[in-house]
């Protein structure tokens, strides 16, 4: 019976392909998502392994935080940047749950991520919310959750001020941007917690930087980072 119905998945398979979200290329049983192929040449960091990874000196002198990690490399045109467009403009919640889990797997593994209360996906303006429908980073935020075991709060920190997008603009006028944008709500929810804050893709860390200043202010007890990928 397995094999009748790995048969038949194949040959639905063949009427209506799943393609993999990094390469475009059709998946095939016991695949999900992301083909073996590109799980194995998808750039990974091991900042997980490193305390003084580009992630982290991206921080110093900026915000305090214990750890601070990307599961990948992201550069324009590379597979991270198709899985990443898949995760945010055509749905695929359930790519960011897995990509959550592959980082939850690489925190296991770590020093500088131990004992984390809370975890906090990069919150987005309700309009955009609306929408898009989803927070992508709350899906990634779900599946380090699964991994980990740890309480997710998508209500404490909030995104109260809509800003343009950040894709064109440079160090300095990201932050600029990003000035009073995030509020925290929940304080008691937060106080003296050890709270792991989640983003999709890091590039000059203003998005991070200004929700960590909000975090801080409401008196979370450690503060560390984590992302899917870095970009260049």
């Amino acid at each position: 019976m397995h094999l009748l119905n790995r048969l038949f998945q194949d040959f639905i398979g063949l009427l209506y392909p799943n393609l993999c979200s990094g390469c475009s290329k059709p998946i095939y049983y016991g695949e999900s998502m992301i083909c073996t192929s590109c799980l194995f040449e998808i750039p990974y960091t091991d900042d997980h392994l490193n305390p003084d990874n580009r992630v982290a000196k991206q921080f110093w002198a900026r915000i305090q935080f214990d750890g601070a990690m990307a599961l990948l490399h992201f550069k324009k045109g590379n597979r991270v940047q198709s899985m990443l467009h898949q995760l945010k403009y055509k749905g695929k919640t359930e790519l960011g749950q897995l990509l959550g889990k592959m980082i939850g797997d690489k925190l296991l593994l770590s020093t500088q991520f131990k004992e984390i209360d809370l975890i906090i996906p990069v919150p987005m303006h309700r309009k955009k919310l609306y929408q898009r429908g989803y927070n992508q980073s709350l899906c990634i935020t779900e599946g380090i959750a699964q991994v980990l075991g740890c309480p997710v709060n998508d209500k404490a920190l909030l995104k109260v001020k809509e800003t343009a997008t950040q894709t064109h603009k440079g160090r300095l006028s990201r932050n600029e941007n990003m000035t009073r944008v995030f509020e925290v709500f929940q304080l008691a929810e937060l106080q003296g917690k050890h709270i792991l804050l989640v983003d999709d893709v890091i590039t000059t860390g203003a998005t991070i930087e200004a929700c960590g200043i909000e975090l801080w202010k409401a008196g979370i007890g450690n503060l560390s980072i984590a992302a899917v990928a870095f970009a260049d």
